[in-house]
């Protein structure tokens, strides 16, 4: 079970939108990380590519988790809303829950549930 300042470190990373740091720092190296019931990405370093991947194509990226955060023995659920500005200047906003299974410090199993309707693009008004 992660520790209220090992969450309260995760948290602050990925509001600082340092993904990729935060995937390096707090996942285990075989963790699992799944989309919607997907395939599962396997692996830290494949989670850290991915995120790279993503930022890549954004021109900005704003990330905040909405508060509480649950936790239950090694269970976490975090709420978190994304806004990314493409390169393209479209806008994507993007609310999930991250479902996460914790091993001590590291989690090592992720689930995000989100709406795919989310992921479509629009010109920011």
């Amino acid at each position: 079970m992660p520790t209220a300042e090992t969450l309260a470190r995760f948290i602050a990373l990925v509001e600082r939108n340092a993904h990729v740091e935060a995937v390096e720092a707090f996942y285990t190296e075989n963790a699992s990380m799944r989309e919607n019931q997907a395939v599962p990405r396997m692996g830290r370093d494949a989670h850290a590519a991915n995120e790279r991947r993503v930022l890549a194509k954004a021109r900005s990226l704003t990330s905040t988790c909405i508060r509480p955060v649950f936790v239950c023995d090694d269970r976490v659920v975090i709420r978190w809303v994304f806004r990314f500005e493409w390169l393209d200047g479209t806008v994507t906003r993007m609310e999930e829950l991250a479902y996460q299974r914790w091993e001590g410090e590291r989690i090592a199993e992720e689930t995000f549930f989100y709406d795919p309707a989310q992921l479509a693009a629009v010109q920011p008004t």
